[in-house]
């Protein structure tokens, strides 16, 4: 009976843990949330690598799991293949086993040979086994070792024992750090077992599938290798890949894993079934049965790493591990759009067949399923409102790449299909192969490269003065006084302005620019907090500081000489603004709601953007719902109760490497941040971090890498309020905060607006009018407490629908008083037989209270030309009308509009039978009644 993928998993695990006494250890999520270095969990190592680098332990030595991993983006990356052939995947599971100082090599390769050759039956002449062959400008011997043991503990035949260079058989986590020999295990696939000499040629006949590595060297900072006093054993295994093996499929995508998921996608789409053809050479890309295939493998695929990525916290984005993911989803959708037929969302609709055949494995697919779908269905509307046309702009493209440019997509092309219609460029590029096409990267880049420029230049109101420029390497200026001093003396080093740098005469006066000194105390933008402002006074004048920028290791002071002359050479006083102190105040209130969200919302909450200023904290974040009221109000709370613990907080650089050990340290993904980073902690010490790194406790803690200037306690900030919750983009809120004195002023300005509700609720008529116009002007434009905000609204509606009823029943009134004045009229109207000509002065009314007026005019006169005068919003309006019978003698309220209108300053025109002006002179209205008069009586006689 052929093995299910379930067994196969299960018969792994049992092996290592029933048998060989590991720790079954869950798998870690595929989003690295403590490690900003990595975009996707991509190796079941991932979270064992404070073991092997020494700086973590864990509660045992052995450890076996299967560990869902990413390899989409970044330096391992499968996307562009996925689909093409059998075999690669952006999701896969890695099946491992570990040692940590425990077993080593024997054991290894003894319990590898007998799960695949007892347990599992592979044909033992079908496997071969490789070891490193030892690299003599490394001073690195063979390993012998594992070569012996692979004769003395396994009966492979001795002929499939191959020895392999450094790129294959040694394995090194980094440029510095644990790294050791490898001994990789491949089956020969050939019909007749020829496959020895391809072993680690790269061809698909003969494949690896099982990697154990010996970490039992140390490199160094200036490359030496040291023996690690504990050696221990990483190995990894393919899930799909042996999974195919036992099953006897040439292909991963023809196994239990992926044929479920291809019977629900052609159910779904009512495509042809799934052939299992590819693209083979002499075989174009473009073929329909071959394309229809690459779909559905490119769909299962990417579906499968979808559910899992969102699952654990992901979102997409525009940036970093975001923007992979929509690349990713994308792909699938344009697939599905083109070749299977679907111009709808519906990949939403295929997630619960993921869950149904990986949860059992994965039991934290089951709770996310309707957020995972509610995700990828308005991704797929978003981008859905846009292929279709992005598609018509890359047909014609192709053409004119075919007729006019040598079969290359212009550069100019790709980048509009990106900027205007979301398509990335490797989606690009696999639409032009499919037509033997290629893609101009080279000017998409640089087109890409023109907008990021023109993004930078327009977030910054010192580009103008500080373009994209670089310093002489002696004007880096010291400001590590920036977390300690509020004003210091420092020397002129320096000025910049329109782009030009002086380093000697005076400053000019008059016009902004840029002065550098050599040591200052002021915070340069950063990070999210705005650059600081000041003062600078030299001997002879004095410079206003308006912001604060960073170029390279200079800090430039961005602002206009106010006083008399500054030089450079000048000793000078720094002072900073008052602005500093609030800004302080909301930057360590900002690190405790970056803490209190993810506490309150889960830990997909990652932080996407912050604005720190004098003013406020502007935080925006990774979550796809609006917060609810109860949320905001417990985020809120846990951060003033932060406040009031008046926890100590800390700040020291620490290298990067001992940094990322720290359990519950956050870091902003897609940073690139240097080997020695500032860790900001608010309650624990840097040293108690650093000498119990993988403490769970840290959670309860913020801890994150920070440049910024930040309060000695948390009481400082005195309290805290949140003022606004709101949609930035697809998956990405904001709220903003403020502290101290601007917290306390939302707090009785919503106590104020309450009390005038109360009054507001006696008035009735003009003066709720009134006191409604004010209150709404406060609801949107005054800072309030978010959680306040529903409540004072909701009271806020009730007597705006007063307000509305009491308008419609004036404006009832109205019109009724509009009909009496007309009624009147008609009674008085100058008649030419039996035409009646009605002009008059309706008093105060509307163009809208002024039609049923005319309509009733036209009817009960029968036959009759008319003209009606109004103030409306301190205007003239003008309203003419004709019966039938007027309008065929050739009187028409159009030419009647037209002559009288200028004569209260405006203009106007409309159809024969009725037409409108108007104008600003509401002195001459009486005249142009006048003259209406004697026109319409000059025609009519």
């Amino acid at each position: 009976m052929q093995r299910t993928s379930a067994r196969i998993r299960q018969d792994f695990i049992d092996f290592f843990v029933s048998r060989h006494g590991h720790a079954f250890v869950p798998s870690a999520p595929v989003i690295p949330h403590n490690d900003p270095t990595l975009m996707f969990t991509n190796a079941g190592m991932n979270q064992f690598k404070d073991v092997f680098l020494g700086t973590g332990t864990r509660p045992y030595v052995r450890a076996a799991n299967t560990q869902k991993c990413i390899r989409a983006g970044g330096k391992h990356n499968d996307l562009d293949d996925v689909g093409k052939d059998t075999y690669h995947h952006t999701f896969f599971e890695m099946l491992g086993n570990w040692s940590f100082g425990d077993y080593f090599k024997k054991e290894a390769i003894a319990w590898a040979w007998e799960l695949l050759t007892r347990e599992w039956n592979l044909d033992k002449s079908r496997l071969h086994a490789t070891v490193f062959e030892g690299d003599a400008a490394e001073g690195l011997d063979p390993d012998d070792e594992a070569a012996e043991l692979w004769r003395t503990v396994t009966d492979i035949d001795p002929t499939h024992i191959h020895r392999g260079r450094k790129k294959d058989n040694f394995w090194e986590m980094g440029d510095t750090g644990p790294c050791g020999p490898c001994s990789e295990i491949h089956i020969d696939l050939t019909p007749d077992r020829s496959g020895g000499t391809l072993v680690n040629a790269g061809d698909a006949r003969v494949i690896e599938i099982w990697n154990l590595v010996f970490i039992q060297f140390n490199r160094s900072s200036d490359g030496r290798l040291t023996p690690l006093p504990a050696k221990h054993v990483d190995t990894g295994m393919g899930f799909e890949r042996v999974t195919a093996l036992l099953q006897g499929k040439r292909s991963n995508y023809d196994t239990d894993i992926f044929a479920p998921l291809f019977g629900v996608i052609q159910r779904t789409t009512n495509a042809a079934a799934y052939r299992g053809t590819l693209p083979t050479p002499g075989q174009a890309q473009h073929d329909r049965h071959v394309l229809i295939d690459i779909a559905y493998r490119v769909i299962a695929d990417h579906l499968r790493c979808l559910t899992f990525a969102l699952t654990d916290g992901a979102l997409p984005g525009n940036e970093g591990r975001g923007y992979v993911l929509r690349r990713i989803l994308r792909r699938a959708f344009r697939y599905g759009w083109q070749y299977l037929g679907m111009h709808e969302p519906f990949l939403h609709r295929l997630v619960p067949a993921v869950v149904d055949l990986m949860d059992e494995a994965f039991p934290e697919l089951r709770s996310q399923t309707r957020h995972v779908a509610e995700v990828i269905r308005d991704e797929e509307e978003s981008f859905g409102r846009t292929l279709e046309r992005g598609i018509a702009l890359f047909e014609d493209a192709a053409q004119y790449a075919v007729r006019h440019h040598h079969g290359r997509i212009k550069g100019e092309d790709a980048f509009r299909l990106h900027d205007t219609y979301g398509f990335p460029i490797d989606l690009t590029q696999i639409m032009a192969e499919e037509k033997n096409l290629s893609v101009d990267v080279a000017e998409y880049e640089r087109l890409m490269e023109q907008a990021r420029e023109r993004a930078r230049a327009a977030t910054s109101g010192s580009q103008d003065i500080l373009p994209a420029m670089a310093f002489p390497a002696w004007t880096a200026t010291d400001d590590s006084a920036k977390y300690s001093h509020l004003q210091m003396k420092s020397t002129i080093s320096g000025w910049v302005q329109d782009g030009r740098f002086s380093d000697h005469g005076p400053v000019p006066h008059g016009g902004r620019l840029g002065l550098l000194c050599r040591q200052s105390c002021f915070y340069a933008e950063q990070g999210g907090q705005v650059g600081d402002r000041g003062e600078i006074i030299g001997p002879n004048g004095s410079f206003v500081v308006e912001d604060t920028q960073r170029r390279g290791d200079a800090v430039v002071h961005v602002g206009v000489v106010t006083r008399g002359s500054i030089s450079v050479g000048e000793t000078v006083s720094l002072k900073l603004s008052d602005l500093r102190r609030p800004t302080v105040m909301n930057h360590t209130s900002t690190h405790l709601l970056n803490w209190a969200l993810r506490e309150v919302l889960g830990d997909h909450v990652q932080q996407k953007g912050s604005l720190v200023d004098a003013d406020k904290t502007r935080f925006d974040f990774s979550h796809t719902a609006a917060v609810t009221d109860e949320q905001l109000r417990r985020v809120e709370g846990l951060v003033n109760d932060r406040i009031r613990d008046n926890l100590a907080v800390y700040a020291r650089d620490v290298p990067q490497k001992d940094a990322l050990k720290i359990c519950g340290l956050r870091a902003v993904f897609g940073e690139k941040y240097p080997d020695v980073v500032r860790v900001v902690s608010i309650g624990p010490t840097i040293e108690e971090l650093l000498a119990d790194p993988a403490n769970r406790k840290w959670w309860q803690f913020s801890i994150e890498f920070c440049g910024g200037t930040h309060l000695a306690r948390t009481s400082e900030a005195g309290s805290f309020c949140l003022v606004e919750e709101s949609a930035v983009a697809r998956g990405i809120r904001r709220v903003v905060g403020v502290t101290g004195d601007a917290a306390a002023e939302a707090r009785r300005a919503a106590i104020e607006l309450s009390r005038r509700l109360d009054e507001s609720a006696k008035l009735d008529g003009p003066a709720l009018l009134a006191a409604m116009d004010a209150i709404s002007e406060t609801l949107a434009h005054a800072a309030l407490p978010v959680i306040e905000k529903s409540r004072l609204r909701d009271r806020a509606a009730e007597l705006q629908d007063r307000v509305r009823v009491a308008q419609k029943q004036q404006a009832r009134q109205d019109t009724a008083g509009v009909l009496d004045r007309a009624a009147r009229l008609l009674d008085g109207a100058l008649r030419i037989g039996s035409t009646a000509i009605i002009t008059g002065d309706m008093g105060t009314a509307s163009v809208e209270q002024l039609r049923p007026a005319i309509d009733s005019l036209r009817a009960r006169a029968s036959s009759a030309a008319v003209l009606l005068a109004a103030e409306n919003e301190g205007k003239v309006v003008l309203l003419a009308a004709m019966t039938a019978d007027v309008v065929a003698r050739g009187v028409k309220a159009g030419d009647l509009i037209r002559e009288i209108a200028p004569i209260v300053g405006g203009r106007g025109g409309g159809k024969p039978d009725i037409a409108q002006g108007g104008g600003p002179d509401l002195a001459r209205a009486p005249e142009a009644l006048q003259a209406a008069t004697k026109w319409l009586r000059d025609r009519l006689t």
